[in-house]
């Protein structure tokens, strides 16, 4: 079916916005965008009014992984099958939030993905990482849980050190059909015992990680938070820098001259200076720590130019999920102007995948026609962000999923 939408306005994802514009949707593509004096004739077409017509957002560092609360060592202890359904309803919230793909740095949406396709299960895109890359010891190990028994035990991290088996590592996620590669660069706030700037990895294995994904044609993104292991991840090239707390005018001028992307995740951030009561006190103290910092290397990057795309790095299962879009103010509040930040939330994203980029994020011919309308002009407004139930309409490759009733 032929899916015509009348706009007041429509924001293509990368260039100008358009008033009194139309975008037709057909066999999942976007045949048209732009004027709608210009739009050609579909007389057989379902036509939608909306207020504004946008791409469908990219959540470029997502988590689906059903922690009912805060704390790591649940994903080892809970039955995998709790988690999973817990995760499903996530999934569902943050396509009605106007999510249509993410970018999943570690968690079980890449091993949802295919029910996804399938029309079996509600949620986005899952362009998945599978397990997290970590150093034994590092931010993606669960130092509570002996290690003996760890290694007996599915959950987020994949342990390796050296050379050969960063490599292996790799492998193992591309056999999962992983689409980008996460490793943790430094330590991080949600584990026990690592310490957030210390640099995890060294050189040769942050060098090896990359030449094996890039044979594969995958990008690495970097968790990073303090500069050690931001300049380590540069010097390794690494595509994409994760929250980037510690970052300064030298790194983000390494970044644009290298075409790195940056995802400062700001949203999980101010979440977790929220949690005093259900986060573990290490992780409280941590994000304490990291928050001034990351709130200012987000100014410098943009200050500076760097490519920014958004993510929220959301991880506790609920209502969190679907307010995604909260980010784009949160980096509208660091200096980005509306279309700048809407462009690190559409168009930019695919850009993180690299090779393995979709014709995604934008309201161009020939691109996937995952769309949305919001109810509100956020080029004058971005109160609406952050808030689902502005967003009126989601179609995902030309079906409508979301709706008025």
């Amino acid at each position: 079916m032929t899916v015509r939408i009348e706009a007041d306005l429509l924001i293509p994802g990368r260039g100008d916005p358009i008033e009194r514009g139309t975008a037709v949707l057909d066999s999942g593509k976007i045949t048209y965008a732009g004027p709608s004096d210009s739009a050609p004739d579909t007389p057989d077409a379902d036509v939608t009014v909306v207020a504004v017509v946008m791409p469908g957002l990219w959540e470029c560092h997502a988590h689906f992984v059903g922690l009912a609360e805060p704390n790591l060592e649940k994903f080892v202890t809970e039955p995998p099958a709790r988690l999973a359904a817990r995760a499903v309803g996530d999934l569902h919230r943050t396509l009605m939030g106007g999510v249509t793909s993410a970018r999943e740095m570690g968690g079980i949406g890449l091993d949802i993905q295919p029910a996804i396709a399938a029309g079996q299960v509600s949620g986005p895109t899952v362009y998945g990482a599978g397990k997290i890359l970590s150093t034994t010891g590092g931010h993606a190990d669960i130092h509570s849980v002996p290690l003996d028994a760890l290694h007996t035990l599915d959950h987020l991290g994949e342990l390796c050190d050296g050379v050969p088996e960063v490599t292996r590592a790799v492998r193992l996620q591309l056999r999962r059909n992983a689409k980008v590669i996460k490793v943790c660069a430094s330590g991080g706030v949600m584990s026990e015992v690592d310490h957030p700037i210390h640099q995890q990895y060294s050189h040769e294995e942050l060098v090896a990680i990359v030449e094996e994904a890039t044979r594969a044609e995958r990008y690495v993104g970097a968790h990073c938070h303090g500069l050690p292991g931001i300049m380590a991840a540069l010097r390794a090239g690494v595509m994409t820098i994760e929250h980037g707390s510690y970052m300064d005018e030298a790194a983000a001028d390494i970044m644009i001259e290298q075409g790195t992307i940056y995802v400062p995740t700001r949203f999980v951030i101010d979440i977790l200076l929220q949690s005093e009561d259900t986060l573990p006190r290490y992780a409280y103290l941590k994000g304490q720590m990291v928050a001034d910092h990351q709130a200012n290397a987000m100014k410098i990057a943009i200050a500076r130019g760097v490519k920014i795309a958004m993510g929220t790095d959301i991880f506790i299962s609920g209502d969190l999920y679907g307010q995604n879009s909260l980010e784009i103010k949160l980096l509208q509040d660091a200096g980005m102007t509306a279309l700048e930040a809407i462009e690190a939330a559409t168009a930019n994203g695919p850009d993180t995948l690299g090779p393995q980029a979709p014709l995604s994020g934008q309201l161009k011919e020939g691109y996937d026609a995952d769309v949305i309308a919001i109810d509100f002009n956020p080029l004058e407004d971005n109160s609406g962000w952050g808030d689902p139930d502005r967003v009126t309409h989601v179609w995902q490759f030309g079906n409508s999923v979301k709706a008025p009733a």
